[in-house]
């Protein structure tokens, strides 16, 4: 049975991040399964126009993210709206504001509502000066999962976590990448020379948000140490944010990108050699996923995607979450023995072949209609659907 869903989001497309991607492949996936999905989001600008099935809400500057809006509550728009036009299930996606009125709203109409743990907020706060609100960020997030029917999460890692942290139903429905687009045969040797990298030199990467909780010092401090050991090498940023001017300020022989899309940004995926992704904040990390598709090795701490993606040195090197010192070691260990950043690269691509979007939106909708399944109000309304569902 194809579904009516709503996805109440933060933030959606033309936006550029992790969870703005993740919700754009999700929705397209569904819609090509022949689901209904209609949005919820706030408003992108002044001009900003609903598209077809979009609800859109208003919104406010998020504090320290100045291209992002939250939404504000909107729990008497949605109640009519739902009352008019019956989902059959509500994905809240954030758990801002908006987020939190659609919980509501759906509870009262007795809408069975799910949830998606994208971001930790609360580990945002200390790089902001905001620390002693962590636990209360971490509360607030919580208490917005206990009250759905199942949260999804990118890891069993984190899945552990706030499963040990009182909530239910906590289910992983992974991250997919596009291996099509992140492609090592993407290399372009003009695109290197650009960035004035020698013909066997050594081009080290991030892409990604430029932030306090990005953790960026490390990357800097990695490629001083890897500078220091190979004076050709070059170093390489993608992406834009708050601390992108005293980075540049700080360093004129990188080389600042800025942001790019599409097939632009996987040729900056695969004209590099090595991957730095210092980050401590993320529940998964997309980029760790493009950069492996990309046949990139990657260095980053044990955690999020990195645990789960990159092997025992298979495709990269993991070291010790927090643990600088190791952190850059293993960068220079990586330079020791510099034909092994072709074989690992090698392999990142083979592991990420089998992560298809298709897969990640067919788990979706399982967890859907799991969720579906355990709320009885929807099997009231069609007793037929109240035995085990098998997946589309």
């Amino acid at each position: 049975m194809k579904l009516h869903i709503v996805f109440v989001t933060e933030t959606f497309a033309p936006e550029i991040n992790g969870v703005a991607m993740t919700v754009g492949h999700l929705v397209d996936g569904l819609r090509q399964n022949g689901h209904r999905v209609s949005l919820v989001r706030p408003a992108q600008g002044k001009d900003d126009v609903a598209g077809p099935d979009e609800c859109i809400v208003g919104g406010l500057p998020l504090p320290g993210y100045p291209g992002l809006r939250f939404g504000l509550p909107a729990q008497r728009r949605l109640r009519q709206s739902w009352r008019e036009l019956r989902p059959d299930v509500v994905h809240v996606v954030t758990e801002g504001p908006l987020g939190w009125s659609a919980v509501n709203a759906a509870r009262r109409l007795k809408i069975p509502v799910t949830s998606g743990f994208h971001t930790n907020f609360d580990r945002y706060s200390a790089h902001y000066g905001l620390g002693w609100l962590r636990p209360a960020v971490a509360a607030y997030l919580r208490m917005l999962h206990r009250r759905t029917l199942a949260t999804m999460v990118p890891t069993e890692a984190l899945a552990a976590e706030l499963a040990g942290e009182g909530i239910a139903g906590v289910r992983v429905v992974g991250r997919g990448v596009d291996t099509e687009l992140f492609d090592p045969a993407r290399r372009n040797a003009g695109l290197r020379r650009s960035w004035a990298v020698p013909e066997r030199g050594l081009a080290c990467l991030y892409v990604g948000r430029m932030a306090p909780e990005k953790n960026l010092a490390l990357v800097e401090q990695a490629f001083a140490a890897i500078r220091a050991r190979c004076p050709e090498a070059r170093m390489i940023w993608v992406g834009d944010g708050p601390s992108r001017g005293g980075l540049e300020k700080a360093h004129p022989m990188h080389h600042f990108a800025g942001l790019r899309t599409g097939s632009d940004l996987a040729e900056h995926y695969a004209s590099a050699d090595l991957f730095l992704f210092p980050s401590l904040t993320e529940t998964y990390g997309n980029v760790v996923a493009e950069a492996m598709a990309s046949g990139l090795p990657v260095l980053a701490y044990r955690s999020a995607a990195a645990a789960e993606l990159i092997g025992g040195g298979n495709a990269g090197l993991t070291v010790t979450p927090g643990d600088e010192s190791a952190y850059v070691a293993a960068a220079l260990d990586l330079l020791d023995a510099p034909e092994q950043l072709d074989e690992m690269g090698q392999r990142a691509r083979q592991a990420m072949l089998s992560r298809s979007w298709s897969n990640v939106v067919a788990s979706f909708e399982r967890v859907v209609y799991d969720a579906l399944d355990q709320n009885s109000a929807w099997k009231r309304s069609d007793p037929m659907l109240a035995g085990p569902r098998s997946a589309l």
